[in-house]
């Protein structure tokens, strides 16, 4: 009973999430109309409201609306999409105003835009986590895995059906294939994933029949090897599908352009600040043990090339520091030393590394030259992290892949890491880390040794 009602509703959710971007569009107006009386007196605010209203129609809502009911998009995205659709409204609405020739105060429209470019994220961010709750519901098993390893995805399985039982599949087994259109007609069904060899055409067709004759969304999961795990744009060649790695989001010079820019500003306003903190440390560095200030180490940067890492000097000087990777009871640090690394506060004259653009604010971490020389030989994509700018905080450090990197295991989940970020990049990820690294380093980062 509840599946039922549950997919009832669903089915209208797409509407519903229209009706109610409406009604915020409509409220905010109001409540702009409100707080500025003149503008309630004006002879023409039916028409700026029929306007307001009509401005929202162009915005393309077979992108934004189609991404917002996708199961694994990310909340960076989410409000990305949502201030570009504002941003989208404001310029329809300006528009047209300006051709019927109907006017509010700029101060009005600074007032409406302002509270809209707040609450639709937040609109959008709230109905996205709605949509997950009305969706909780050999590639077969990698698929399975998938879905029900991260729940912001939403998904339920309800079960599979296939003419041989496999034990590796641990969820339910349903039947036959030919017993599916049965099911699907007794129980509601959302979408049908179809992760059998492609080379059985018998059986794929009758899969894709079932789905069409009930309008069921229909997904092929083509037969890959796990050990590609890059992220695939599907192009056509003719009839003929075929896959391409996605491309780096950063190779984009308008991407490229606001990356840099962000760094160059962000870089210089700690900078501005930063003598209000260089000058404790570098005193207390100083007092922990004899040796220069900075730490000054050769790591790998942008495209294989070399470069001089900045840190506080957290350790006596030593032999090794250009070889082995600090340890948790590590002797040659000194006690000082060991509070910077447990804050990251050694990590703060990385920004002189990002403004002279040897280094980003995000990015994967630099590593030590000797690291890159032998990870390249045994770890398969080692080298794409390189394809960007090394950062100072990165996807993989605030996903738990920080420090000492003592077992083959945890530099292959960086690098999985660091190449997913390269792949999915955006301007918001990057607000996201940020965020997350600085709420962590008040929290003190159990792996930060």
């Amino acid at each position: 009973m509840e599946n039922e009602s549950r997919g009832l509703y669903g089915r209208y959710l797409p509407l519903l999430l229209t009706l109610g971007d409406f009604v915020l569009l409509n409220l905010i107006f109001w409540v702009t109309v409100l707080v500025n009386p003149d503008m309630a007196a004006m002879p023409k605010l039916r028409e700026v409201w029929l306007l307001l209203n009509i401005a929202f129609v162009p915005v393309p809502l077979w992108q934004y609306y189609g991404e917002r009911n996708m199961r694994a998009i990310v909340l960076d995205l989410t409000v990305s999409d949502a201030i570009k659709a504002v941003g989208i409204h404001a310029l329809c609405f300006l528009a047209m105003m300006a051709i019927i020739d109907v006017r509010i105060k700029p101060i009005q429209y600074l007032e409406y835009y302002g509270m809209m470019i707040v609450a639709m994220p937040i609109w959008w961010a709230f109905n996205r986590r709605m949509v997950k709750y009305m969706r909780r519901g050999t590639t077969g098993v990698r698929l399975a895995e998938a879905m029900q390893n991260d729940p912001g995805y939403g998904y339920k399985i309800l079960g599979f059906f296939d003419d041989t039982r496999h034990k590796a599949f641990g969820g339910k087994y349903l039947g036959r294939v030919e017993d599916l259109r049965e099911y699907v007609k007794h129980n509601y069904v959302q979408e049908i994933f179809y992760a059998a060899p492609g080379e059985d055409e018998d059986t794929l067709s009758r899969v894709v029949k079932v789905a069409d004759d009930n309008v069921i969304p229909f997904y092929y999961v083509p037969q890959i090897s796990r050990y590609v795990s890059r992220n695939f744009a599907v192009h056509n060649l003719g009839s003929l599908p075929v896959m391409s790695t996605l491309r780096n989001p950063l190779k984009n010079p308008v991407n490229k352009v606001l990356k840099r820019a962000f760094d160059i500003v962000f870089s210089s306003v700690v900078l501005i600040f930063s003598p209000l903190v260089f000058i404790p440390v570098a005193i207390g560095v100083k007092m922990s043990s004899p040796g220069p200030v900075f730490f000054r180490q050769e790591r790998t940067g942008l495209q294989g090339r070399r470069f001089h890492c900045l840190k506080f000097r957290t350790m006596r000087v030593n032999s090794d520091a250009d070889s082995v990777q600090a340890t948790s009871d590590d002797p040659r640090k000194t006690a000082f030393g060991n509070f910077l690394r447990r804050t990251s506060i050694d990590e703060l004259p990385q920004f002189i590394n990002v403004f002279l653009g040897d280094m980003s604010v995000v990015g994967p971490r630099p590593h030590m030259v000797k690291q890159t020389e032998d990870y390249t030989r045994i770890i398969d994509k080692y080298m794409v992290r390189h394809t960007i700018k090394p950062g100072i905080t990165g996807w993989a450090q605030i996903s738990g892949y920080r420090g000492l990197t003592d077992e083959l295991w945890k530099m292959e989940k960086r690098v999985e890491y660091d190449v997913w970020y390269i792949e999915h990049w955006n301007f918001f990820l990057d607000l996201k880390i940020i965020f997350r690294t600085v709420v962590n380093a008040f929290k003190g980062e159990e792996n930060a040794y």
